[in-house]
Protein backbone atom coordinates (compact mmCIF):
# COMPACT_ATOMS: atom_id res chain seq x y z
CA UNK A 1 0.00 0.00 0.00
CA UNK A 2 1.09 3.59 -0.61
CA UNK A 3 2.44 5.83 2.00
CA UNK A 4 -0.23 8.62 0.87
CA UNK A 5 -3.88 9.03 -1.03
CA UNK A 6 -5.13 11.07 -3.30
CA UNK A 7 -7.69 13.32 -1.97
CA UNK A 8 -10.20 15.72 -3.72
CA UNK A 9 -10.11 19.56 -3.31
CA UNK A 10 -13.36 20.70 -2.05
CA UNK A 11 -13.25 24.59 -1.26
CA UNK A 12 -10.03 26.89 -1.79
CA UNK A 13 -10.28 30.52 0.73
CA UNK A 14 -7.58 32.84 0.29
CA UNK A 15 -7.20 35.24 3.25
CA UNK A 16 -4.59 37.20 1.79
CA UNK A 17 -2.15 37.44 -0.89
CA UNK A 18 0.21 35.58 1.47
CA UNK A 19 -2.71 32.95 3.19
CA UNK A 20 -4.74 30.48 1.83
CA UNK A 21 -7.05 27.50 3.65
CA UNK A 22 -8.80 24.92 1.58
CA UNK A 23 -10.32 21.32 3.00
CA UNK A 24 -10.38 18.05 1.04
CA UNK A 25 -12.06 14.97 1.15
CA UNK A 26 -11.02 12.21 3.52
CA UNK A 27 -10.14 8.91 3.23
CA UNK A 28 -11.90 6.64 5.74
CA UNK A 29 -8.72 4.30 7.07
CA UNK A 30 -7.11 8.22 7.85
CA UNK A 31 -7.31 8.54 12.00
CA UNK A 32 -5.62 11.32 13.57
CA UNK A 33 -5.51 13.24 16.76
CA UNK A 34 -6.73 17.07 16.94
CA UNK A 35 -3.72 18.93 16.87
CA UNK A 36 -1.62 16.56 14.92
CA UNK A 37 0.16 16.78 11.20
CA UNK A 38 0.09 14.98 7.97
CA UNK A 39 2.32 15.06 5.33
CA UNK A 40 0.64 16.81 2.28
CA UNK A 41 1.40 17.53 -1.32
CA UNK A 42 1.27 17.31 -4.89
CA UNK A 43 2.18 14.92 -7.73
CA UNK A 44 4.82 16.74 -9.47
CA UNK A 45 6.85 15.64 -12.90
CA UNK A 46 5.44 11.76 -11.57
CA UNK A 47 6.87 11.79 -8.23
CA UNK A 48 5.10 12.97 -4.70
CA UNK A 49 6.19 16.72 -3.52
CA UNK A 50 5.06 17.01 0.27
CA UNK A 51 5.64 19.14 3.39
CA UNK A 52 4.28 18.49 7.04
CA UNK A 53 0.81 20.21 7.55
CA UNK A 54 -1.46 20.47 10.62
CA UNK A 55 -5.10 19.89 10.04
CA UNK A 56 -7.05 22.44 11.04
CA UNK A 57 -9.98 20.32 11.17
CA UNK A 58 -10.39 18.16 13.99
CA UNK A 59 -10.61 14.17 14.81
CA UNK A 60 -14.05 13.68 14.14
CA UNK A 61 -14.68 15.69 10.70
CA UNK A 62 -15.45 13.89 7.53
CA UNK A 63 -13.06 16.67 5.78
CA UNK A 64 -9.99 17.47 5.91
CA UNK A 65 -9.18 21.49 6.37
CA UNK A 66 -5.18 23.09 6.16
CA UNK A 67 -3.89 26.51 6.37
CA UNK A 68 -0.66 27.65 4.62
CA UNK A 69 1.36 30.45 3.84
CA UNK A 70 2.21 31.08 0.13
CA UNK A 71 5.93 31.29 -1.02
CA UNK A 72 5.92 32.72 -4.50
CA UNK A 73 9.42 30.27 -4.77
CA UNK A 74 8.55 27.50 -2.38
CA UNK A 75 8.72 24.48 -4.03
CA UNK A 76 5.37 23.25 -3.10
CA UNK A 77 3.57 26.39 -2.31
CA UNK A 78 4.16 27.87 -5.51
CA UNK A 79 2.14 25.04 -6.93
CA UNK A 80 -0.54 24.59 -3.69
CA UNK A 81 -1.51 28.25 -3.81
CA UNK A 82 -3.38 27.47 -6.91
CA UNK A 83 -4.77 24.33 -6.79
CA UNK A 84 -8.95 24.73 -7.50
CA UNK A 85 -11.85 22.66 -6.09
CA UNK A 86 -11.58 19.12 -7.89
CA UNK A 87 -7.62 19.02 -7.94
CA UNK A 88 -5.94 15.94 -6.35
CA UNK A 89 -3.86 16.75 -3.14
CA UNK A 90 -1.84 14.01 -1.63
CA UNK A 91 -2.05 13.26 2.05
CA UNK A 92 0.01 10.69 3.79
CA UNK A 93 -2.21 7.94 5.85
CA UNK A 94 0.29 8.16 9.14
CA UNK A 95 0.06 11.78 11.40
CA UNK A 96 2.01 12.58 13.73
CA UNK A 97 3.07 15.49 16.30
CA UNK A 98 3.72 16.68 19.56
CA UNK A 99 0.59 18.72 20.75
CA UNK A 100 -1.32 16.46 22.61
CA UNK A 101 -2.74 16.80 26.08
CA UNK A 102 -1.19 13.47 26.96
CA UNK A 103 2.07 14.88 26.84
CA UNK A 104 0.96 18.07 29.37
CA UNK A 105 0.78 17.37 32.82
CA UNK A 106 -2.57 17.89 34.88
CA UNK A 107 -4.01 21.55 34.56
CA UNK A 108 -6.72 24.19 34.58
CA UNK A 109 -5.12 26.43 32.14
CA UNK A 110 -4.33 25.78 28.45
CA UNK A 111 -2.28 27.89 26.89
CA UNK A 112 -2.61 27.33 22.70
CA UNK A 113 0.04 29.80 21.74
CA UNK A 114 0.26 30.09 18.02
CA UNK A 115 2.04 32.51 14.73
CA UNK A 116 1.31 32.82 11.34
CA UNK A 117 -0.03 29.10 9.84
CA UNK A 118 0.76 27.48 14.21
CA UNK A 119 -2.89 28.74 14.47
CA UNK A 120 -3.76 25.43 12.53
CA UNK A 121 -3.21 22.95 15.31
CA UNK A 122 -5.22 25.13 17.70
CA UNK A 123 -8.30 25.39 15.39
CA UNK A 124 -8.24 21.20 15.42
CA UNK A 125 -7.73 21.52 19.55
CA UNK A 126 -10.55 24.07 19.97
CA UNK A 127 -13.05 22.45 18.61
CA UNK A 128 -12.66 19.03 20.19
CA UNK A 129 -14.77 18.25 23.08
CA UNK A 130 -12.24 16.14 25.12
CA UNK A 131 -10.00 19.32 25.71
CA UNK A 132 -12.63 20.78 27.51
CA UNK A 133 -13.04 17.81 29.56
CA UNK A 134 -9.19 18.10 30.44
CA UNK A 135 -9.11 21.87 31.40
CA UNK A 136 -11.13 24.73 32.84
CA UNK A 137 -10.26 27.33 30.39
CA UNK A 138 -8.48 26.84 26.67
CA UNK A 139 -6.91 30.18 25.70
CA UNK A 140 -5.99 30.80 22.26
CA UNK A 141 -3.52 33.42 21.27
CA UNK A 142 -2.76 33.78 17.96
CA UNK A 143 -0.04 35.95 17.14
CA UNK A 144 0.42 38.07 13.29
CA UNK A 145 1.96 40.86 11.59
CA UNK A 146 -1.29 42.23 10.25
CA UNK A 147 -5.16 42.23 11.40
CA UNK A 148 -5.67 40.95 7.75
CA UNK A 149 -4.15 38.07 8.78
CA UNK A 150 -5.89 37.07 11.76
CA UNK A 151 -7.30 34.07 10.05
CA UNK A 152 -10.50 31.88 11.71
CA UNK A 153 -11.40 35.03 13.53
CA UNK A 154 -14.77 34.89 13.34
CA UNK A 155 -15.39 31.16 13.44
CA UNK A 156 -13.30 31.48 16.86
CA UNK A 157 -15.52 34.15 18.08
CA UNK A 158 -19.01 33.54 16.68
CA UNK A 159 -19.68 30.46 15.41
CA UNK A 160 -17.92 28.33 18.40
CA UNK A 161 -19.55 29.48 20.86
CA UNK A 162 -23.25 29.46 19.02
CA UNK A 163 -22.02 25.92 17.58
CA UNK A 164 -25.24 23.46 18.21
CA UNK A 165 -23.50 20.54 20.00
CA UNK A 166 -19.62 22.87 20.80
CA UNK A 167 -21.25 25.57 22.09
CA UNK A 168 -22.37 24.62 25.47
CA UNK A 169 -18.28 23.57 26.26
CA UNK A 170 -17.14 26.49 24.36
CA UNK A 171 -18.99 29.81 25.29
CA UNK A 172 -17.19 31.27 28.96
CA UNK A 173 -14.23 28.58 28.27
CA UNK A 174 -12.78 29.33 25.07
CA UNK A 175 -10.71 33.00 25.43
CA UNK A 176 -9.29 34.34 22.20
CA UNK A 177 -6.13 36.71 21.91
CA UNK A 178 -5.69 37.74 18.66
CA UNK A 179 -2.33 40.11 18.46
CA UNK A 180 -0.33 41.88 15.48
CA UNK A 181 2.63 43.54 15.37
CA UNK A 182 2.81 45.92 12.46
CA UNK A 183 -0.06 47.66 12.44
CA UNK A 184 -2.36 49.24 15.42
CA UNK A 185 -4.83 46.58 16.94
CA UNK A 186 -6.93 46.06 20.24
CA UNK A 187 -3.64 43.76 20.90
CA UNK A 188 -0.33 44.58 20.00
CA UNK A 189 3.01 42.87 21.02
CA UNK A 190 4.81 39.38 20.31
CA UNK A 191 3.73 36.02 22.25
CA UNK A 192 6.83 35.74 24.64
CA UNK A 193 6.41 39.74 26.14
CA UNK A 194 2.85 39.40 26.22
CA UNK A 195 3.36 36.30 29.12
CA UNK A 196 5.41 38.81 30.79
CA UNK A 197 2.65 41.88 30.78
CA UNK A 198 0.14 41.77 33.89
CA UNK A 199 -2.02 43.79 31.14
CA UNK A 200 -2.61 40.58 29.42
CA UNK A 201 -3.68 38.74 31.84
CA UNK A 202 -6.16 41.42 33.11
CA UNK A 203 -7.80 41.64 30.19
CA UNK A 204 -8.44 38.12 29.89
CA UNK A 205 -9.69 37.48 33.16
CA UNK A 206 -7.25 34.64 34.63
CA UNK A 207 -4.43 35.00 36.99
CA UNK A 208 -0.80 35.25 36.21
CA UNK A 209 1.51 32.93 34.91
CA UNK A 210 1.31 29.75 37.49
CA UNK A 211 3.39 26.80 37.38
CA UNK A 212 0.43 24.63 39.07
CA UNK A 213 -1.98 25.51 37.26
CA UNK A 214 -0.91 26.59 33.48
CA UNK A 215 -0.12 24.86 30.87
CA UNK A 216 1.35 25.46 27.17
CA UNK A 217 1.43 24.59 23.38
CA UNK A 218 3.27 26.30 20.84
CA UNK A 219 3.30 26.23 16.99
CA UNK A 220 4.77 29.02 14.77
CA UNK A 221 8.15 30.76 14.51
CA UNK A 222 11.92 29.99 15.56
CA UNK A 223 11.86 33.23 17.17
CA UNK A 224 8.45 32.93 19.26
CA UNK A 225 9.34 29.01 20.09
CA UNK A 226 12.48 30.88 21.16
CA UNK A 227 12.20 33.50 23.49
CA UNK A 228 8.87 31.89 24.63
CA UNK A 229 10.71 28.79 26.48
CA UNK A 230 13.21 31.06 27.70
CA UNK A 231 9.88 33.22 29.69
CA UNK A 232 8.43 29.86 30.80
CA UNK A 233 11.41 27.81 31.68
CA UNK A 234 12.31 31.14 33.91
CA UNK A 235 9.15 30.18 35.99
CA UNK A 236 10.71 26.56 35.90
CA UNK A 237 8.33 25.25 33.78
CA UNK A 238 9.42 21.39 31.71
CA UNK A 239 9.03 20.34 28.30
CA UNK A 240 6.23 16.83 27.85
CA UNK A 241 6.80 14.40 25.77
CA UNK A 242 5.21 11.23 25.07
CA UNK A 243 7.88 9.72 27.71
CA UNK A 244 7.45 12.39 30.58
CA UNK A 245 4.67 14.81 30.80
CA UNK A 246 5.77 18.64 31.50
CA UNK A 247 4.48 22.05 31.12
CA UNK A 248 4.44 22.69 27.89
CA UNK A 249 4.77 20.87 24.81
CA UNK A 250 6.35 22.32 21.34
CA UNK A 251 5.87 21.49 17.21
CA UNK A 252 9.36 21.15 15.98
CA UNK A 253 8.76 19.29 12.78
CA UNK A 254 7.95 22.45 11.39
CA UNK A 255 8.00 26.61 11.42
CA UNK A 256 5.81 28.72 9.18
CA UNK A 257 5.79 27.13 5.84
Amino acid sequence: MSNFYEAEVLSVHHWTDRLFSFTTTRDPGFRYQSGQFAMIGLDVDGRPLMRAYSMVSPHYDEQLEFLSIKVPDGPLTSRLQNIQVGDAILVGRKASGTLLSQNLLPGKHLYLLGTGTGLAPFMSIVQDPDIYDKFDKVILVHGCRHVSELAYQKRIEADLPNHEFLGGMVAGRLLYYPTVTREPFENQGRIPDLLTNPEFYDKLGVPPLDIEHDRFMLCGSPAMLKDTVEVLQAHGLTEGNMSHPGHYVIERAFVDK
